[in-house]
């Protein structure tokens, strides 16, 4: 393990904090780590907006629009992965509840688990969907799943290698585990580097590249089938870190800049974009 760099919780309490490498496996976390009990303060500002619905400023709006528009994708890309079927889902970190939604929509059985109790309370008010606490994931049968999805939620979870024990256990034999996570070898990471939005320490608690993905899947018995890019995320990790330093209207206009330059070297190399999608399935046992 080796010191990175300093940086900042810029969104709320501007505590540092150090981003130390794995030399190996090249996964970078946050240091100190806030225990469960002393990490929900730093969630608690109205400007958290992965679960919240508020829809005002520039940011915000353009994050919903995004929303909106990749929600489609993901169900579509979800279900095209099991032609004609609908089977059972589990989404880990379902905030207020829309992807769930979605898929019940499409006929799935759908089981979802959040932290946060205003936002379970929030999905159950605006979609009729009953969501459970985290600690239900430890009591669900196994062999149970056909999908598992987590969007942007694995770089929040302390206990990592148990959450994807955990995942191993509750898929199908030909079931699919879903990640979406930020990449921090993508152009605009390095262009920010202290300032890039998706650190967002200490929310952020763990920090992927492809190859500790592929690490973490191998330990886990488990093994990346595809990858997808995210190509919209460049352009909002991008606007936020400008935002974080203070550099106004230009700073819009480069993070634009920026967003394309970042998409662009993902196209020729797609392990460079900003966030990726792992498709992700556990190894066959004729292979160990």
């Amino acid at each position: 393990m080796h010191f990175l760099m300093y940086s900042k919780d810029y969104s709320l309490t501007q505590d540092n904090f150090q981003i130390i490498q794995c030399g190996n496996c090249t996964l970078k976390y946050t240091d100190p780590v806030p225990s469960k009990e002393d990490i929900a303060p730093y969630y608690n500002f109205p400007a958290y907006i992965s679960h919240s619905d508020d829809n005002t400023g520039v940011i915000n709006k353009i994050y919903h629009r995004v929303r909106n528009y990749t929600l489609s994708q993901k169900t579509n890309w979800v279900q095209s992965l099991f032609t004609g079927y609908k089977g059972q889902l589990l989404e880990v970190g379902a905030g207020t509840g829309a992807f769930a939604n979605a898929m019940a929509q499409k006929g799935w059985s759908v089981t979802a688990l959040e932290p946060d109790e205003a936002s379970r309370n929030r999905a159950l008010m605006m979609y009729q969907i009953k969501i459970s606490p985290m600690e239900e994931l430890y009591t669900l049968a196994a062999n149970k799943f056909d999908v598992i999805t987590l969007w942007h939620v694995l770089e929040h979870v302390h206990d990592l290698n148990e959450y994807l024990s955990i995942f191993y256990k509750l898929l199908k034999p030909n079931g699919r585990l879903i990640i979406a996570v930020p990449n921090y070898t993508s152009y605009d990471a390095q262009y920010y580097h202290e300032y890039w939005a998706a650190y967002d320490v200490p929310r952020h608690l763990y920090h992927f590249s492809p190859t500790a993905m592929e690490y973490l899947s191998k330990k886990n018995k488990m093994q990346i089938v595809s990858l997808r890019p995210m190509w919209f995320d460049s352009f909002y990790v991008s606007l936020l870190s400008e935002r974080y330093k203070k550099t106004g209207f230009f700073g819009m206009i480069r993070a634009v800049l920026i967003g394309c330059i970042s998409n662009l070297i993902a196209l020729r190399n797609m392990r460079k974009a900003s966030s990726l999608v792992y498709e992700i399935r556990k190894i066959a046992l004729e292979l160990f």
